[in-house]
């Protein structure tokens, strides 16, 4: 039985849950390196459609990666191996130092220390939400890509519509985008056949 695959999501997953603090969006950065860049279980697209599925279910998105992460790379078990190897370490360290933080909940030092983390967090989705922007560019178009940004803004923004609704709308929109798109490809192969 080869256990590098189980190896490389607790490694993988261990990192993302002692590294990601703020909940799930400063984990979701931490993910992707993993995921993508580090250990190449998925392609970046993937990764964003995975992302956006994720984010239209209920629950902790970082678990939900996780599981899918170690469901993609060796079917249960590894799903329960990479969700135990991301939560269980800060679960530990949250039971340990919980003691601590509540004598020091008041201190000025600790709220600093909150305020001065919330600013990398920030950034670390400023530049995940660039990279995918680029990519809708690429894929999409400029005109696509400008009006997708600017519908998505104006339905979570503005009319304050849920998240996952608008995650379902574009994933329904993508899907009959990606049919149209297939569909003229066939149809162009079809006519240089007939020529």
């Amino acid at each position: 039985m080869n256990l590098q695959p189980y190896k490389e999501l607790a490694i993988g997953m261990v990192r993302t849950g002692i590294l990601g603090y703020g909940g799930g969006p400063s984990v979701i950065p931490l993910i992707r390196y993993e995921a993508v860049i580090r250990y190449k279980w998925m392609e970046d697209e993937e990764f964003g459609e995975t992302l956006a599925l994720a984010n239209a279910l209920p629950g902790p998105i970082a678990t939900k990666m996780a599981a899918y992460l170690g469901y993609k790379q060796k079917g249960v078990s590894g799903a329960i191996v990479s969700v135990l190897a991301h939560i269980l370490p800060s679960s530990i360290a949250i039971v340990a130092l919980l003691g601590v933080m509540y004598t020091l909940k008041d201190s000025k030092y600790i709220a600093g220390m909150i305020a001065a983390v919330r600013p990398v967090i920030v950034v670390m989705l400023g530049i995940m939400a660039y990279e995918f922007a680029l990519k809708a560019w690429k894929g999409l178009g400029k005109g696509f890509a400008v009006l997708f940004g600017i519908l998505a803004f104006i339905l979570l923004q503005l009319l304050q519509i849920h998240p996952g609704i608008v995650v379902m709308l574009f994933l329904g929109y993508g899907m009959f985008h990606l049919n149209l798109v297939q569909r003229y490809k066939r149809d162009k192969q079809s006519n240089k056949g007939v020529s």
